[in-house]
């Protein structure tokens, strides 16, 4: 074993938030829970392999914050009344039997919403068309409808949402953390993105602006679950229906964000770009994994972003990430650490794992 593969092995921690190694497994959309948005069975065992399986750290996929307009896809898993709550409890269970750290996702999907069992319009800063189609493989068809602009009332309550939803992941399912989902093009990063916000009040037209209704969250999260329970912010440029997207004022615009989010008491932020260590902002410019630890110093730095393998992996934590979370490297290999730690072969990523649906198939169970 390499040393830069004996430091993803290594346990690290920051302030609240200590993990066992390295190595986490990243939010990935799954539409496997019931209708009515309960945690079910079977992504319980989906999410025990991966702690099985030696990951220090497990984020769940994003999950619903009210019974509004938050609520992105069918079959996705909510967090908005008890019953939803304590369907996560089993799940949260398994994956802190193997000594990993269970992280909550919770999310507002805004004007891409495409599956909402409450609500038939969508909503966002502003009424503009969504770029890109719906997701097929999320049960989407055709493209996405022209969202109405949120009111100053619906914002204070989708902030009150994702404060309830935090409160119910800890108190009620067990959770050990919170992840606030802030990037992809889901609301929050709807509200941080230039071409999606064309609002003149004060969540619209600077940075700071922009950025501002994900600090609230942050505040009003971290106000319900208290300074023991580490909260987090998930980040990106690209998003699920345009992936090359790049913030206009490239590191100007990183050094708001994040000192923004520094600024608010985040624990960790989680940084997600298609190619982790590549250049944020083109060549010669710095990670946004490196970004966020500049500008954020005492938060921890998660990246996120093709590191499934251990070279590049290494590379991102030189860099300034105290873990690596994988998508496809882990739906691949749920035992990944195990592997790295005793030289076997990784396997290959299987696209058929997320086609036609990308639910979770028995086949991914039998790995």
């Amino acid at each position: 074993m390499t040393t830069g593969q004996q430091k993803l092995l290594e346990a690290t921690s920051t302030g609240n938030l200590a993990a066992k190694n390295r190595l986490g497994v990243a939010p990935m959309t799954r539409v496997t829970a019931t209708e009515d948005g309960r945690a079910t069975e079977t992504m319980t065992r989906y999410y025990e392999r991966f702690a099985r399986g030696g990951f220090g750290l497990v984020v769940t996929e994003g999950i619903y914050t009210d019974q509004a307009h938050s609520q992105g896809y069918v079959f996705q898993p909510g967090i908005t009344d008890e019953a939803q709550a304590r369907s996560w409890q089993p799940l949260v269970k398994g994956i802190q039997s193997h000594g990993s750290l269970a992280i909550a996702q919770i999310m507002h999907a805004g004007g891409i919403s495409q599956g909402n069992r409450f609500r038939d319009a969508t909503v966002a800063p502003s009424a503009i068309l969504p770029k890109g189609q719906q997701m097929a493989f999320y049960y989407g068809k055709g493209g996405y409808v022209i969202p109405t602009e949120i009111t100053e009332a619906q914002i204070t309550e989708v902030i009150e949402g994702f404060a309830d939803s935090a409160a119910r992941a800890v108190e009620i399912a067990g959770f050990d953390g919170i992840e606030i989902h802030g990037a992809n093009g889901y609301l929050l990063d709807q509200f941080l993105t230039d071409y999606t916000n064309t609002r003149t009040d004060q969540y619209g037209g600077s940075t700071e602006n922009r950025v501002r209704l994900t600090v609230e969250v942050v505040k009003a999260a971290r106000a319900r679950v208290g300074n023991a329970v580490p909260v987090g912010v998930r980040i990106s440029q690209g998003k699920v229906n345009d992936y090359h997207h790049k913030w206009a004022n490239g590191e100007t615009d990183a050094a708001i964000i994040f000192g923004a989010l520094a600024e608010a008491g985040v624990d960790f932020i989680h940084v997600t770009e298609f190619e982790a260590w590549q250049p944020a902002f083109g060549e010669g410019t710095p990670t946004l994994a490196h970004l966020a630890k500049k500008y954020a110093p005492n938060a921890l730095i998660i990246a996120n972003g093709s590191l499934h393998d251990a070279a590049k992996a290494e590379a991102v934590v030189a860099d300034g990430a105290d873990i690596v979370t994988l998508g496809r490297g882990a739906l691949a290999n749920p035992d990944l650490p195990i592997r790295l730690a005793e030289a076997n072969k990784l396997r290959e990523f299987d696209p058929a794992i997320l086609g036609p649906i990308a639910d979770i198939k028995d086949s991914e169970l039998a790995l």
